[in-house]
């Protein structure tokens, strides 16, 4: 585990999952920009103490569930016990039921961790993937985390986006052939996930980062 300090204006404590995969340090930089004192674990009893909970995600959806399989029933008790958590691209497919990835690499269903029912599904055939670049963020519907970004731009890097069985898990929307979510959340607010790379998404990344850090810290 390692710990980093942000200025003194630290809003809340957050915990960033170390489970192998996921960009950490530049989403640890952004976090601490945005106010939070940031906590890089692969120990999940500091889920307990946080005020906030980051899954980052880098790579495929069955080496991600496989490699957070330790940390599948602390993230649904925090969860439940109304913990925001957020997750980042590969993280925040992973908030999801299942995936057709691994139906496409040959490995059959692995559940995901259905916080958000719902599935990852492939661009279609003709689709040039991954969809990697800068696309504008529509706002469906109010939620902390889109506060003040609608209408601006986020970079994206993937070849899978979610499909959730409810519409009302849609909080923004992009466009790349086909629309599709890039953000999503549970019904109750407090699980969500970008599509996009905050930490890589300049000022609009920034805002979403300080959105997060804000709502953990209201709660």
């Amino acid at each position: 585990m390692s710990t980093t300090q942000a200025s003194e204006e630290t809003l809340a404590d957050v915990v960033m999952v170390d489970y192998g995969l996921g960009n950490l340090r530049s989403a640890m930089r952004g976090l601490e920009r945005a106010g939070a004192n940031v906590v890089i674990s692969d120990d999940p009893a500091d889920f307990e103490d946080a005020d906030g909970i980051v899954l980052p995600g880098v790579g495929a959806f069955s080496e991600g569930m496989e490699n957070a399989g330790p940390f599948r029933e602390p993230l649904a008790d925090a969860a439940a016990a109304g913990t925001p958590i957020f997750g980042i691209c590969l993280g925040m497919q992973m908030l999801l039921t299942s995936s057709e990835e691994a139906d496409h690499a040959g490995e059959g269903e692995v559940e995901g961790l259905d916080f958000i029912p719902g599935r990852n599904v492939r661009f279609a055939e003709g689709q040039k993937v991954p969809h990697m670049g800068w696309n504008e963020l529509h706002v469906q519907r109010d939620h902390p985390i889109v506060e003040g970004v609608d209408g601006e731009y986020a970079y994206f890097v993937h070849s899978y986006y979610a499909d959730p069985d409810d519409d009302e898990a849609i909080v923004a929307t992009t466009d790349y052939g086909v629309e599709f979510p890039a953000v999503v959340a549970n019904e109750e607010g407090t699980v969500f996930g970008t599509q996009f790379h905050p930490e890589k998404s300049g000022e609009t990344g920034l805002t979403i980062l300080r959105n997060f850090v804000e709502f953990c810290a209201d709660r």
